[in-house]
């Protein structure tokens, strides 16, 4: 697992080889955009990966781990690795800073709630296990604001999301809900790859299994 260092001048990749001896970390759930830093180089999403590490920084969190740029997608073994731990990673975070790109500062008055209702991040497929794995999770707008917590807003993210307060706020999905209750959960969420339709399901479901890509529906 690779983390980034948020006490360095400039954010900085730490590999721990042995996952009993990670350090606490915070995580930043986010929606992908076009040209995200990744961990072969930067790009325009740079802004978004150092205001992450500031706000840990803040709260005194030494290590976070940012999903496009502390994994090398050029080693299919280490994505494999990556998408299996997922979830576990989410489970066993301090603290998520759910960023919200599309979401305004200026909204945060009476418009909040059909903004906050329309935000993207709550219709992608990998999302949400970012939503339900983690206990912590802190809502920030485009410009880093914070709008609330996972606890306090948990009647409106139920009411987007459909799923129950009691999967929101700590039970383990994967012990305690059914099949067909997680499924509607997914049901709508949308992916770039087809395949991801099923893979970001697979901490969901308890499920581990090398992802293939190429395999189109026939992933499920």
């Amino acid at each position: 697992m690779r983390l980034l260092r948020t006490t360095s001048t400039d954010p900085e990749l730490v590999y721990v080889a042995n996952e009993n001896k990670t350090p606490k970390y915070a995580i930043l759930l986010h929606v992908w955009g076009d040209k995200e830093v990744t961990f072969q180089k930067d790009m325009k999403g740079w802004s978004k990966v150092v205001g992450a590490c500031k706000l840990a920084r803040r709260k005194d969190w030494e290590y976070i781990w940012i999903d496009t740029c502390c994994i090398d997608k050029s080693s299919s073994s280490e994505l494999s690795e990556a998408i299996n731990s997922m979830y576990r990673y989410y489970r066993k975070s301090k603290v998520c800073y759910a960023y919200l790109s599309d979401m305004q500062s200026d909204c945060l008055g009476q418009s909040f709630n059909l903004m906050f209702w329309m935000c993207k991040w709550f219709t992608r497929g990998w999302t949400l296990q970012e939503l339900i794995a983690p206990t912590r999770v802190f809502f920030f707008t485009n410009d880093w604001v914070k709008i609330g917590m996972k606890a306090s807003l948990q009647e409106t993210i139920t009411e987007i999301t459909g799923i129950p307060s009691l999967f929101l706020l700590g039970a383990d999905p994967t012990c305690h809900s059914s099949i067909a209750a997680r499924m509607s959960w997914a049901a709508g969420r949308e992916t770039t790859h087809v395949e991801d339709r099923a893979y970001s399901l697979m901490g969901v479901f308890g499920v581990h299994m090398p992802p293939l890509y190429g395999k189109g529906e026939h992933a499920f």
